[in-house]
């Protein structure tokens, strides 16, 4: 299935102004907000974190099925989809990311 038909079997993230990463040294790694160019990959993380956890080897082997044909645009121009890259780097190096969703402002 392509990223578009993926991204419809997720959970709405509405609610969701963003998704941190947290390092294992308790820093934030990365931000995915809830905007345009990044409500995709914030709905793919977020429920990854909610299935496995954490963003770990597995979820990120997952993530890399849900962005479908992206993964391969994004092995063959580095850097391209930051997002994918990182699932790829979290693989490579075996070490993960706590995620921290931050709810929409009331």
């Amino acid at each position: 299935m392509a990223f578009a038909d993926n991204l419809k079997q997720l959970p709405p993230v509405a609610h969701l102004a963003a998704l941190e990463l947290i390092d294992a040294a308790g820093q934030v790694a990365a931000r995915i907000e809830n905007k345009p160019g990044q409500a995709g990959s914030l709905a793919v993380y977020a429920a990854l974190a909610a299935k496995h956890g954490s963003i770990n080897v597995a979820a990120a082997e997952e993530g890399l099925e849900i962005y479908a044909e992206h993964t391969a645009d994004s092995r063959a121009n580095p850097g391209k989809h930051p997002n994918i890259d990182r699932l790829l780097a979290v693989i490579t190096s075996g070490q993960g990311y706590t995620a921290r969703l931050i709810p929409q402002a009331a």
